[in-house]
């Protein structure tokens, strides 16, 4: 067996993400529709993700981020409106936004059982997540990954081709026989492909729009969609007993 560098992302490729930010978002829009009788669902969620993506490129996927696209969307309606903006409903709107990250995180089906075999084969597993120290490790922490990836383990607040390079780099990883694993278009299968490495995508079950964007880069690595996160060990020993596939 041919020893593979296998890089996963963690959201919505290892644990379940966006369906619990998707709770939160309805109830924020709920409450903003009690305060604002004028104002539909759909436009207030519209607001709410272009102020979220467009916090993005400065302050990267730190946690604050998103609570403070609640306040934003908040203060613009009140703006639009004429209503007074109100500090305790500021305070209401901040604390719904930060109960996303005290959320229990769950594993998706085969977690364990899929990081468990590519380990008893001999693989190096390392985790590459988005987002803030605190809250991603509040998640490793939860679902014992370490179990897997020991020391492995990178944080970036903006995941980007810059950072993958700069994780490659550090573990001096071979093109030929690393892998990106994960749910994002954006964050992880770009750059993997820009950087020459193999990419597996895995879409999640339910997608943020930040996420999705067109593939357009040449490459001559692979790049490989499958259904599910079992199905990984598979396509990477089929790959090595097949190198020209």
């Amino acid at each position: 067996m041919h020893k593979q560098n296998i890089l996963f992302n963690l959201d919505d490729t290892l644990s379940y993400c966006n369906r619990y930010f998707s709770l939160v978002i309805d109830e924020f829009a709920d409450q903003m529709m009690a305060w604002f009788e004028s104002i539909t669902e759909e436009d207030i969620k519209q607001k709410q993700l272009q102020l979220d993506v467009a916090a993005i490129s400065e302050h990267g996927l730190k946690s604050d981020r998103f609570p403070e696209s609640f306040v934003g969307t908040y203060k613009y309606y009140c703006d639009l409106t004429g209503r007074e903006k109100k500090k305790d409903e500021i305070q209401y709107l901040r604390e719904l936004g930060f109960k996303v990250f005290e959320i229990p995180v769950e594993p998706i089906p085969y977690m364990n059982e899929t990081l468990q075999r590519l380990k008893e084969e001999g693989h190096e597993l390392y985790l590459h997540t988005g987002g803030d120290e605190a809250n991603q490790h509040r998640k490793i922490t939860q679902l014992e990954l370490t179990t897997y990836f020991e020391h492995r383990i990178f944080i970036s607040e903006h995941k980007d081709t810059t950072a993958l390079s700069d994780i490659l780099k550090t573990i001096m990883a071979d093109p030929n026989v690393t892998w990106m694993v994960g749910n994002s278009l954006r964050t992880d299968i770009v750059p993997a492909l820009e950087t020459g490495i193999h990419a597996i995508y895995i879409p999640a079950e339910s997608e943020w729009k930040y996420n999705l964007v067109e593939i357009n880069v040449e490459h001559s690595s692979l790049f490989i969609t499958v259904d599910s996160l079992k199905e990984v060990p598979d396509v990477i020993y089929k790959r090595i007993q097949d190198p020209i596939m």
